[in-house]
């Protein structure tokens, strides 16, 4: 099943907003109803591909058949950008700019290499495309002759060592079939990011994703033991042991590269066995400080939850911290932060780590609310993005950013950002709702992740520049990072080459010459293109 093309995931998880919300968008934020209709997929007619015969052919024979190319309208429209607000309000005004010449889906690592010297023969560039969940702009060159390069074809677990607890997986392998595949044998990859519905492994690799129970599990880039990459001059095969002192680690170069450098065609990571029992809870914190400064204990003294989030007050009163519970009577709410606190393992020590967690929460400041919250988040914790695409459908615009610093960072990051999201948008006769959690945590620091609700205003993508280019600037002034675990793409590269720096964007620049000298991979994305 394919995703909505004009908006996230499942057409049947699709629901409209209701009244309650509806009512509250107006009178809060003077949202007004789309007053055109909404553009169906067979309005939109797409030019013939100008990728020439010679090419197609030649793609063809690389993957072995014409029916693993397709340029059809569908197809191609179906791989236009990501699904970022700005990707998803251009496809519904009908704005193709972007759409792949052809869509091509390879079966094995040989057929990738053959289509990456087969694009190189014919000048066209290369698109990777997993989930198609970006947005960052990560899906969006800065080429018109480039080919979707869909890996849904590779989509197997290549190997399973018990003994090791490692798995080989193909990169168009989405991550619900990953974990189904791992539980017949009694494991898990326990990465759970809010794409986890639609992306793939690949993707998570690409972009150094991050899941909701990285507290326990690790970032996916630490899940990652080995890589394979293939380039328009080769094979770069890592990863031969868990841990190794000969030389840089290359691993580190693919991961994050977002398909500039060349494409993922498997991944070994690290697994864990299937917990017995999952557990989730409620704490409430008199404020964000209160409560962050109780995160930070858990982070940095233990026991560290699975799962570990803190929701601002904004965020808390309009219920996002509890995706099913927003519409409800906000006068009903209470004041404060609501965190939310999750345990897997063996039923011993999860409620070992509940009870010594605990401690600390309570010693903080926080009150427990029970599990009904945490359940009740657990439920929810993959319905965000459908939300957005119901405030999108009554006239709103809702778009989220994020970004990581230092625990010593963190108070002062969280205003400068909802500052200059506030006064932008104010500004711009559209003042916004700003909400805001914490939802990764570390020894030395934590992310915060930002969600942004206003008016769309009479050019909603022109509307929300300013208000993008202001809180890129705030993170970097505040000491943070431009992206904690959505990537860099094409929003955030620009901020990128400046946290980079000069020197350090040169020695990625003479990386990508030698694996990619015609520039065909994502380019634009991820470093500027060479001109």
């Amino acid at each position: 099943m394919d995703m909505l093309w004009n908006g996230w995931g499942d057409p049947a998880k699709a629901a409209p907003l209701p009244d309650s919300v509806t009512g509250l968008l107006r009178d809060l934020l003077g949202v007004k109803p789309r007053s055109t209709p909404a553009l169906s997929l067979e309005d939109i007619r797409l030019p013939a591909t100008t990728a020439s015969p010679g090419a197609l052919k030649a793609l063809a024979e690389a993957v072995g058949g014409e029916e693993h190319v397709r340029t059809d309208g569908e197809s191609r429209i179906r791989h236009t950008r990501g699904k970022s607000t700005p990707d998803l309000l251009r496809i519904r005004a009908g704005d193709v700019t972007d759409v792949p010449q052809a869509v091509v889906l390879p079966g094995s690592h040989d057929e990738v290499l053959t289509v990456l010297r087969a694009c190189a023969q014919h000048g066209l560039a290369v698109v990777p495309f997993g989930g198609g969940t970006s947005v960052v702009g990560g899906l969006a060159p800065q080429r018109t002759a480039f080919i979707a390069l869909d890996l849904r074809r590779m989509n197997g677990l290549l190997d399973l060592d018990p003994v090791s607890r490692t798995a080989v997986l193909q990169p168009g392998l989405r991550a619900p079939e990953a974990e189904a595949l791992l539980a017949e044998h009694g494991f898990t990859l326990g990465h759970f990011p809010q794409s986890f519905e639609w992306a793939t492994i690949g993707g998570f690799a690409a972009a150094r994703s991050s899941g909701q129970a990285s507290a326990g599990y690790g970032r996916f880039d630490e899940m990652v033991l080995g890589l394979t990459l293939a380039t328009p001059e080769g094979t770069i095969e890592t990863g031969r042991a868990p841990r190794s002192a000969a030389g840089p680690d290359l691993r580190q170069l693919i991961l994050g590269s977002e398909g500039a450098f060349g494409v993922i065609t498997s991944v070994t990571v690290r697994i864990r066995p299937l917990p017995q029992v999952r557990v989730y809870e409620g704490w409430r914190f008199a404020s964000f400080e209160e409560g962050a400064t109780a995160l930070r204990r858990l982070a940095q003294d233990g026991p560290r939850p699975t799962v570990l989030r803190l929701s601002d007050e904004t965020e808390t009163l309009i219920g996002l911290a509890q995706p099913d519970a927003i519409g409800g009577d906000l006068s009903q709410s209470q004041a404060g932060c609501l965190a939310i606190t999750g345990y897997e393992g063996t039923a011993e020590d999860t409620e070992r780590r509940r009870q010594q967690a605990a401690a600390v929460l309570t010693a903080c400041g926080g009150t427990l609310v029970g599990v009904e919250p945490g359940e009740r988040w657990a439920h929810g914790r993959f319905s965000a993005p459908y939300l957005r695409d119901a405030l999108l459908d009554v006239g709103a615009f809702a778009e989220t950013l994020e970004t990581a610093a230092f625990w010593s960072r963190i108070p002062g990051l969280h205003s400068a950002v909802r500052g200059a999201l506030t006064d932008t948008l104010t500004e711009a006769g559209t003042p916004p709702l700003v909400m805001c959690h914490i939802s990764h945590v570390y020894e030395n620091g934590a992310s915060l992740y930002f969600t942004v609700v206003s008016a769309q205003g009479e050019d909603p993508v022109a509307h929300w520049e300013p208000a993008k280019h202001a809180a890129n600037e705030a993170v970097l002034a505040a000491g943070g990072t431009i992206s904690h675990h959505h990537g860099v793409g094409t929003d955030h590269r620009d901020w990128y080459v400046r946290e980079a720096g000069p020197l350090g964007i040169s020695a990625l620049r003479a990386v990508k010459r030698r694996l990619d000298p015609e520039g065909l991979l994502n380019p634009g994305v991820l470093l500027p293109p060479i001109n």
